[in-house]
């Protein structure tokens, strides 16, 4: 296994990425919205580098038949904890240590519908992405719809100037003029995000439609909440008018003029 793999699953074997989607639910919420309205009614779904498997246990919930997958071992064993502390199990097609790039042993055409929400994050090499989506569309049966995860380079340049201290090497603007056209961020203090890539938001598209998929939509899976302060938020709660914000939020998230300062996108595409 090569140095950048092993980064990743050090990683990950010592973050709680179920409890990031917890702490920050907006992100998890609004994903959930927009693949609901456009899952099939029922099928066998892919859930490709799904770590503990927050997402994989919602469509479960939801009578959907789940093959999770992750490159992470100790992920993969969560997530079978979780599926069973839930009463999920049997809605489990199996749990499998995978990774993105070379889905051994799955059969080609096998999924009605597959998500990928990690994978192309830490994808640094050009052809480890493109590898990544056409194991996606060769396990995806033709007509099945996927949802793809991407970061954005725009809000992490936003990031770099306001927080710089934060987002080490990102500390002076030779270094974000360099990360601006790689997209690629090794972060400089030991233990935060590893080795990433982020997408310019006008290239999301065309990457995906050259490896066979249709655009169906793209959203901003964080919306405008990057925008609001929690002390902004508060004012809103005490008025009472949480969930009509949460409402407004989860619909500005198809609004294009937003998808360069949401920090996570989410692309819905049919397989052709």
């Amino acid at each position: 296994m090569d140095r950048d793999r092993e980064r990743i699953i050090q990683y990950y074997s010592g973050f709680d990425e179920w409890g990031r989607l917890e702490r920050e639910p907006i992100e998890f919420i609004i994903n959930m919205h927009y693949i609901r309205e456009h899952l099939p009614p029922s099928g066998l779904i892919l859930d490709n580098g799904a770590g503990p498997g927050k997402y994989a246990m919602e469509l479960a919930k939801q009578g959907y038949q789940v093959t999770l997958s992750d490159l992470t071992p100790s992920s993969v064993e969560q997530a079978r904890e979780k599926a069973e502390a839930f009463g999920l199990t049997q809605q489990f097609e199996g749990f499998h240590v995978l990774d993105a790039t070379h889905l051994n042993g799955i059969a080609v055409e096998t999924y009605d519908a597959a998500l990928m929400l990690g994978p192309l994050y830490h994808l640094q090499q050009e052809e480890a992405r493109e590898a990544a989506v056409r194991e996606l569309y060769r396990v995806t049966k033709p007509g099945g719809v996927v949802f793809v995860a991407v970061q954005t380079r725009m809000r992490m340049s936003i990031n770099s100037l306001q927080s710089p201290h934060h987002w080490r090497p990102n500390d002076n603007m030779d270094a974000i003029r360099s990360f601006v056209e790689r997209g690629t961020f090794d972060h400089q203090d030991q233990g935060r995000f590893t080795g990433a890539y982020y997408f310019h938001v006008q290239d999301v598209v065309p990457f995906m439609e050259q490896h066979g998929f249709e655009t169906v939509q793209l959203i901003g899976s964080s919306s405008l909440k990057a925008m609001i302060t929690d002390e902004q938020q508060q004012y809103w709660r005490e008025r009472g008018e949480e969930q009509k914000l949460l409402q407004y939020l989860i619909e500005a998230a198809k609004d294009p003029s937003i998808l360069g300062i949401s920090s996570h996108l989410l692309y819905i595409g049919r397989k052709l």
